[in-house]
């Protein structure tokens, strides 16, 4: 991608990115780190497989999902306007000598939408940047 810089830093004073997805009727994550929270991405504008009884007990680590979310909504394109906000951030973070920094996905049952959006982000940081990145899924079933 023309205009990224390149980012490193030493081994221990790595940014740490924690990625978390989640369901919006058990609320936004909290951040312990100390820090007051960071970026919180609400996913819920995007045509939801859940719907749909084929793709109800898959989550949007599948690839049924994947393919369901390439095919039938413009899911790569909010991520992609996701990524240019975060990417301003955590090259800031990084020439500050900051160390966390939050980023949450939250949908409707934390299983599809903000599953997929969180592996998403977290794929492009690691090409990206010299950076820990942390995922969890904290409403994810299986």
């Amino acid at each position: 991608m023309a205009g990224i810089k390149s980012y490193t830093m030493d081994q221990n004073s790595k940014l740490t990115v924690q990625i978390r997805s989640f369901s919006y009727k058990r609320g936004i994550p909290y951040d312990d780190s100390g820090h007051g929270g960071g970026f919180v991405f609400d996913c819920r504008a995007i045509l939801n497989p859940g719907r749909y009884e084929r793709y109800t007990m898959l989550s949007g680590k599948d690839q049924e999902v994947v393919d369901f979310f390439r095919q039938n909504t413009a899911i790569d394109n909010f991520l992609e306007h996701a990524f240019q906000l975060v990417q301003m951030s955590v090259g800031n973070y990084i020439d500050r000598d900051f160390t966390h920094l939050m980023i949450s996905f939250g949908c409707t049952g934390g299983q599809h939408r903000s599953v997929y959006c969180a592996e998403q982000m977290a794929a492009r940081l690691r090409a990206t940047f010299d950076i820990v990145v942390d995922v969890g899924h904290l409403d994810l079933r299986h």
